[in-house]
């Protein structure tokens, strides 16, 4: 099965121009959801779609390309199986990073992770353990332009297609984030920004929170202030010490991460300005 993704001004005939083009093709769709923008006008389109005979995937990106022209889409097709290439960032902490492992080997994730770099060898041991290549990439003030270098040849040698901020403890650049724009995906507790630094559960704890979550986002020059793509929070109680809060939180986040890179490796995120569209 393959997958096409369609992001257009809107206007009437879109869905029946792709329905009939796939049908042209000799194409069935399989799923199909869209979603009309009512803040920028824009249309936005996922059709999961079946070849019914040899080539007809190919023979219908070449004749969509006219009818994509005359509504001005911004159009891919990609197969909607084929495990996603992915680059995964961490540091110190590994909730995030094992479970993203875990979910791999399982095949809850429909991934493939092409390597695991660190600005700390703490978990180079789990991480080839496991399999998979750790790459060490030691980080300062004066090194940061030289880390990144080597951080962009590891995503370009290794074919990386999503870059994962698994708990990764270092903000990227202004550069690298434009160079990489809509290919980076951060996970962080939801308490910002009223809880910011190391120890957000210690702050959290003592202000005497009810809710506790985490989000998933695009990673920007703008510190966590990327689109939104996945969220969640659990209640909480001045019961849990600031032990508890953290392992609360850590679950929630690893879990929050987890649906974000499903999202991606389906296909189903659209951007639009600021925000996201899940479809």
């Amino acid at each position: 099965m393959f997958v096409l993704r369609i992001q257009c001004k809107d206007k009437p005939g879109i869905v029946a121009a792709v329905a009939t083009s796939l049908a042209n093709a000799d194409c069935n769709i399989e799923d199909s959801s869209q979603f009309h923008d009512p803040l920028s006008g824009c249309f936005f389109m996922r059709v999961v779609f079946t070849p019914c005979v040899e080539a007809a995937e190919k023979r219908f990106q070449e004749q969509f390309q006219h009818i994509a022209k005359g509504f001005d889409m911004r159009w891919e097709v990609s197969v909607q199986d084929k495990p996603l290439k992915v680059l995964v960032l961490c540091s110190k902490t590994d909730h995030c990073l094992n479970d993203i492992l875990y979910r791999t080997r399982t095949g809850n994730l429909n991934i493939e992770i092409v390597g695991v770099a660190s600005n700390h060898e703490t978990n180079k041991q789990l991480v080839e353990e496991r399999g998979y290549d750790f790459h060490y990439l030691p980080i300062s003030a004066q090194t940061k332009h030289e880390q990144e270098a080597r951080l962009r040849d590891l995503i370009e040698d290794s074919g990386a297609e999503l870059i994962v901020m698994a708990r990764y403890m270092q903000i990227l650049s202004a550069d690298f984030c434009a160079d990489y724009a809509g290919r980076v995906i951060n996970i962080h507790h939801s308490f910002l920004p009223g809880f910011k630094g190391a120890n957000p559960y210690k702050q959290a704890y003592e202000r005497g929170v009810k809710i506790i979550g985490a989000t998933a986002h695009y990673a920007t020059s703008d510190l966590d202030e990327g689109p939104i793509i996945e969220q969640d929070v659990r209640r909480i109680d001045h019961s849990y010490d600031a032990k508890r809060l953290q392992s609360e939180g850590r679950d929630t986040e690893a879990r929050v991460l987890a649906r974000a890179i499903r999202l991606y490796s389906e296909r189903r995120i659209f951007l639009q300005d600021l925000r996201t569209i899940i479809l």
